[in-house]
């Protein structure tokens, strides 16, 4: 499968997770989010950013559960909580914010 942004084309897996990590963009992120009529706002940028940094730091998209915490550890208990995240990517905050993000699938989600 595969989308285009600004003339150029991307791949992704059958779930729409991009093939390649390194052509991820905002732009690239924003075209995901328009496909599930999604409009991302500063909160959805600081979970979607949140999550990059995390990938970079351990190399694993997080299960919704270690994202939450860490999350509550790094911006608050407010943010850091299901029905918060669930507010912001209604598919599954790990699922829905990591393919935002660009990176893979996280593990432990079917």
């Amino acid at each position: 499968m595969a989308f285009e942004v600004n003339g150029r084309e991307y791949e992704t897996d059958e779930e729409g997770y991009l093939a390649n990590l390194s052509d991820w963009s905002a732009e690239v992120a924003e075209r995901m989010a328009t496909e599930d009529d999604c409009d991302l706002t500063e909160p959805h940028w600081e979970v979607i950013n949140f999550l990059r940094d995390y990938y970079d730091e351990y190399q694993i998209a997080p299960a919704v559960r270690v994202l939450t915490k860490a999350i509550g550890k790094k911006l608050g208990k407010d943010k850091g909580n299901s029905k918060y995240l669930y507010e912001l990517f209604p598919y599954g905050p790990a699922k829905q914010a990591c393919k935002y993000a660009g990176l893979p699938k996280p593990t432990g989600c079917v």
